[in-house]
């Protein structure tokens, strides 16, 4: 991770992770059909959840699959994970698995998920580059992530700030392509809606880690633009992420 801000924000947020950005069953359903339909896998296979929070895909892979590593660097959020002997928690982070620094209980892999998580790695393409050793032949990696620009009804502040930290997806399909591996790029996108009290709400929680670079007082003055330009009693915005798909031969 970047650095100690966004674990400390993660463990604040574990025992209401699921509350913040499960956002609904729908979206769940819609983004875990999403990623089994680029990863394919198969009831054998071996799995790694990089970033897995509360297990909120983890569970969804662990249906298609016969084990999921869930790594995560924050002890909080990895309590939240359901009993199932599927799901093999690991406290770590996407930096200490491509550098070898943590052991893992299998000598390959034939998928690895991260997502939204390599906005938070200093140096993305080393990595992936890393995280790509772990795959078997014939293994995929995919990385979910926004894409530069956002149409969430949050305020000038935290956009600007959200395009100056988010990678582009390109350069994360070009840094899969130079580490060897056939990377395909593609968008899709669900339709939100939140009444406005709780949209506020996960504001406030600060839901989103960039929040957390906001303190009080510049956070409650972020609201106040949101609500005067978005005066409705409901929100309504499409969430669009890229799905950056890479396999190994």
């Amino acid at each position: 991770m970047r650095d100690d801000v966004t674990r400390v924000h993660y463990e604040r947020l574990a025992d209401k992770y699921d509350e913040n950005w499960a956002y609904s069953p729908e979206f769940i359903r819609w983004m875990t059909g999403g990623i089994q339909e680029r990863l394919r896998l198969d009831p054998g296979d071996r799995v790694i959840d990089v970033g897995c929070g509360t297990g909120l895909y983890a569970r969804g892979l662990a249906e298609h699959a016969s084990t999921v590593i869930c790594v995560d660097p924050s002890q909080a959020m990895l309590e939240q994970l359901p009993a199932d002997d599927r799901l093999i928690p690991l406290h770590a982070g996407a930096e200490d698995l491509a550098e070898k620094r943590i052991q893992l209980p299998h000598d390959g892999y034939d998928a690895i998920l991260l997502k939204e998580v390599i906005h938070h790695v200093a140096d993305p393409s080393a990595v992936l580059a890393g995280m790509i050793r772990l795959l078997l032949p014939g293994g995929r990696i995919l990385v979910a992530m926004l894409p530069t620009r956002i149409e969430y009804p949050l305020f000038d502040a935290a956009l600007r700030l959200f395009r100056q930290r988010q990678p582009d997806p390109e350069d994360i399909a070009t840094a899969m392509r130079d580490s060897g591996l056939a990377a395909e790029l593609t968008y899709d996108e669900f339709p939100l809606a939140f009444t406005a009290d709780r949209y506020i709400r996960m504001v406030r929680s600060r839901y989103m880690s960039l929040l957390s670079s906001f303190d009080d007082t510049a956070l409650e003055a972020g609201i106040d633009e949101i609500r005067r330009r978005h005066p409705g009693p409901e929100l309504r915005f499409p969430d669009r992420f890229a799905f950056v798909l890479g396999a190994k031969e």
